[in-house]
């Protein structure tokens, strides 16, 4: 069995202006929500070189900036995923009873808002991305899921009733639960 057919010298040439153009990009990206220089510049070559194994592949995806963007991203929450076990794995060895800083919980919170929003319909999984985590205004959002605006927030309201029902837990106080919303009506 032979390998993968080696990058034609156009191929290279792409990549080449590809990463030149894309880097920083990736690593604004992946800075502006880890906010640690070492951990952002680390994700960033993984980044790159997931992307170096996927120009490998037979059929290799149509390489973008945006899809660097999603690389990036779906190594952050990998990250965050085995910061979580590793503390789970701590927390269980450590007989102090301390409470743990706010940061953590903070990135517990948000390691389990990633694992809710991975359990989402597609559709809504983008919407809420782009909505929350990239903090796009809901037009901008519409223009890239190629929907009008109206029917854009009418997909975020069911994405985040989606989530809420993913989400693990009670739901907040301030949602009233689905029968009173028809009774409002």
């Amino acid at each position: 069995m032979s390998g993968p057919a080696p990058a034609s010298a156009a191929d290279l040439d792409a990549f080449v202006a590809l990463y030149d153009e894309a880097l920083p990009h990736v690593y604004g990206y992946l800075l502006s929500r880890c906010t640690n220089r070492t951990l952002a510049e680390d994700l960033t070559a993984d980044t790159f070189l997931a992307a170096v194994d996927a120009v490998r592949r037979v059929q290799p995806p149509t390489l973008s900036r945006a899809w660097l963007i999603g690389v990036a991203r779906h190594k952050l929450a990998d990250h965050w995923r085995r910061q979580a076990r590793e503390s789970a794995r701590l927390k269980a060895v450590t007989t102090s009873g301390e409470e743990t800083e706010d940061s953590w919980d903070q990135q517990l919170d948000r390691i389990v808002a990633l694992d809710t929003l991975s359990r989402l319909a597609p559709q809504h999984r983008l919407v809420l991305t782009l909505r929350y985590v990239d903090d796009l205004p809901v037009p901008r959002v519409a223009e890239l899921v190629g929907r009008s605006v109206h029917a854009t927030e009418a997909l975020l309201v069911r994405a985040r009733r989606a989530f809420r029902r993913a989400y693990p837990g009670d739901q907040p106080a301030d949602d009233p639960p689905p029968a009173s919303r028809k009774e409002v009506r």
